[in-house]
Protein backbone atom coordinates (compact mmCIF):
# COMPACT_ATOMS: atom_id res chain seq x y z
CA UNK A 1 0.00 0.00 0.00
CA UNK A 2 2.83 2.37 0.84
CA UNK A 3 4.48 1.83 -2.55
CA UNK A 4 1.17 2.58 -4.27
CA UNK A 5 1.01 5.91 -2.40
CA UNK A 6 4.57 6.67 -3.49
CA UNK A 7 3.70 6.00 -7.12
CA UNK A 8 0.63 8.23 -6.86
CA UNK A 9 2.68 11.03 -5.30
CA UNK A 10 5.38 10.63 -7.91
CA UNK A 11 2.85 10.78 -10.74
CA UNK A 12 1.17 13.81 -9.18
CA UNK A 13 4.52 15.54 -8.81
CA UNK A 14 5.36 14.75 -12.41
CA UNK A 15 2.05 16.18 -13.61
CA UNK A 16 2.54 19.28 -11.49
CA UNK A 17 6.04 19.70 -12.94
CA UNK A 18 4.69 19.39 -16.47
CA UNK A 19 2.03 21.96 -15.65
CA UNK A 20 4.66 24.42 -14.41
CA UNK A 21 6.81 23.90 -17.51
CA UNK A 22 3.73 24.40 -19.69
CA UNK A 23 2.86 27.67 -17.93
CA UNK A 24 6.44 28.90 -18.28
CA UNK A 25 6.46 28.04 -21.98
CA UNK A 26 3.13 29.78 -22.51
CA UNK A 27 4.39 32.89 -20.73
CA UNK A 28 7.60 32.88 -22.76
CA UNK A 29 5.58 32.59 -25.97
CA UNK A 30 3.38 35.51 -24.90
CA UNK A 31 6.46 37.63 -24.20
CA UNK A 32 7.94 36.77 -27.61
CA UNK A 33 4.67 37.53 -29.40
CA UNK A 34 4.37 40.84 -27.56
CA UNK A 35 7.92 41.81 -28.51
CA UNK A 36 7.29 40.88 -32.16
CA UNK A 37 4.10 42.95 -32.16
CA UNK A 38 5.91 45.95 -30.68
CA UNK A 39 8.67 45.70 -33.28
CA UNK A 40 6.21 45.45 -36.17
CA UNK A 41 4.08 48.29 -34.87
CA UNK A 42 7.12 50.44 -34.07
CA UNK A 43 8.31 50.15 -37.68
CA UNK A 44 4.85 51.06 -39.01
CA UNK A 45 4.56 54.00 -36.60
CA UNK A 46 8.01 55.36 -37.48
CA UNK A 47 7.28 55.10 -41.20
CA UNK A 48 3.95 56.88 -40.69
CA UNK A 49 5.55 59.63 -38.60
CA UNK A 50 8.31 60.17 -41.16
CA UNK A 51 5.73 60.70 -43.87
CA UNK A 52 3.56 62.83 -41.57
CA UNK A 53 6.54 65.10 -40.95
CA UNK A 54 7.18 65.47 -44.68
CA UNK A 55 3.51 66.20 -45.42
CA UNK A 56 3.42 68.80 -42.64
CA UNK A 57 6.56 70.53 -43.88
CA UNK A 58 5.23 70.63 -47.44
CA UNK A 59 1.83 71.88 -46.27
CA UNK A 60 3.49 74.62 -44.19
CA UNK A 61 5.56 75.87 -47.13
CA UNK A 62 5.17 79.62 -47.58
CA UNK A 63 2.51 80.61 -50.14
CA UNK A 64 3.85 81.18 -53.62
CA UNK A 65 6.67 78.65 -53.23
CA UNK A 66 4.64 75.74 -54.53
CA UNK A 67 4.77 74.80 -58.18
CA UNK A 68 3.24 71.92 -60.09
CA UNK A 69 6.17 69.65 -59.23
CA UNK A 70 5.84 70.49 -55.53
CA UNK A 71 2.08 69.85 -55.72
CA UNK A 72 2.67 66.48 -57.36
CA UNK A 73 5.25 65.62 -54.70
CA UNK A 74 2.80 66.58 -51.94
CA UNK A 75 0.07 64.48 -53.56
CA UNK A 76 2.46 61.51 -53.64
CA UNK A 77 3.41 62.07 -49.99
CA UNK A 78 -0.27 62.09 -48.99
CA UNK A 79 -0.81 58.84 -50.93
CA UNK A 80 2.21 57.31 -49.19
CA UNK A 81 0.89 58.55 -45.84
CA UNK A 82 -2.41 56.70 -46.40
CA UNK A 83 -0.49 53.52 -47.28
CA UNK A 84 1.52 53.89 -44.08
CA UNK A 85 -1.78 54.39 -42.23
CA UNK A 86 -2.97 51.06 -43.69
CA UNK A 87 0.13 49.36 -42.25
CA UNK A 88 -0.73 50.71 -38.81
CA UNK A 89 -4.34 49.64 -39.29
CA UNK A 90 -3.19 46.08 -39.97
CA UNK A 91 -0.60 45.96 -37.17
CA UNK A 92 -2.63 47.65 -34.42
CA UNK A 93 -4.22 45.54 -31.71
CA UNK A 94 -6.71 48.13 -30.56
CA UNK A 95 -9.27 50.31 -32.23
CA UNK A 96 -8.13 53.48 -30.46
CA UNK A 97 -4.83 53.41 -32.36
CA UNK A 98 -6.59 52.78 -35.67
CA UNK A 99 -8.91 55.74 -35.02
CA UNK A 100 -6.14 58.06 -33.84
CA UNK A 101 -3.99 57.22 -36.88
CA UNK A 102 -6.94 57.87 -39.18
CA UNK A 103 -7.77 61.22 -37.57
CA UNK A 104 -4.13 62.35 -37.73
CA UNK A 105 -3.76 61.26 -41.38
CA UNK A 106 -7.07 62.93 -42.31
CA UNK A 107 -6.00 66.19 -40.64
CA UNK A 108 -2.64 66.05 -42.47
CA UNK A 109 -4.36 65.36 -45.81
CA UNK A 110 -6.71 68.28 -45.17
CA UNK A 111 -3.74 70.52 -44.33
CA UNK A 112 -1.98 69.43 -47.51
CA UNK A 113 -5.09 70.09 -49.60
CA UNK A 114 -6.00 73.45 -48.06
CA UNK A 115 -2.55 74.66 -47.03
CA UNK A 116 -1.94 75.75 -43.47
CA UNK A 117 0.05 78.53 -41.94
CA UNK A 118 0.25 77.14 -38.42
CA UNK A 119 1.01 73.55 -37.49
CA UNK A 120 -0.62 73.85 -34.07
CA UNK A 121 -3.88 72.43 -35.46
CA UNK A 122 -2.03 69.16 -35.97
CA UNK A 123 -0.69 68.86 -32.41
CA UNK A 124 -3.89 67.49 -30.84
CA UNK A 125 -4.33 64.61 -33.33
CA UNK A 126 -0.58 63.98 -33.17
CA UNK A 127 -0.59 63.70 -29.36
CA UNK A 128 -3.64 61.39 -29.45
CA UNK A 129 -1.82 59.24 -32.00
CA UNK A 130 1.29 59.01 -29.79
CA UNK A 131 -0.78 58.10 -26.73
CA UNK A 132 -2.71 55.43 -28.63
CA UNK A 133 0.46 53.96 -30.16
CA UNK A 134 2.12 53.78 -26.75
CA UNK A 135 -0.96 52.12 -25.26
CA UNK A 136 -1.04 49.55 -28.05
CA UNK A 137 2.64 48.69 -27.62
CA UNK A 138 2.63 48.71 -23.80
CA UNK A 139 -0.94 48.12 -22.61
CA UNK A 140 -1.57 49.13 -19.03
CA UNK A 141 1.46 51.43 -18.81
CA UNK A 142 1.09 55.17 -18.79
CA UNK A 143 3.21 57.24 -21.12
CA UNK A 144 5.27 59.86 -19.29
CA UNK A 145 4.08 63.28 -20.36
CA UNK A 146 5.63 66.61 -19.62
CA UNK A 147 9.02 65.04 -18.96
CA UNK A 148 11.82 67.50 -19.42
CA UNK A 149 14.10 66.55 -22.25
CA UNK A 150 17.43 68.25 -22.51
CA UNK A 151 18.56 68.78 -26.11
CA UNK A 152 21.97 67.46 -26.94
Amino acid sequence: MLSLAGVALGAGGSLFGQYLVSRASTRQLEVQESAAHRAELKNAVLKFLGLASQVEKAALAPPGTADSAADARLDQLVDDLWLAHAEIDLAARNESLRGAAYRYAARLAEAARDGITDGSALRGPQAQFFDAAYDDMWPGHRRATGASVTPR
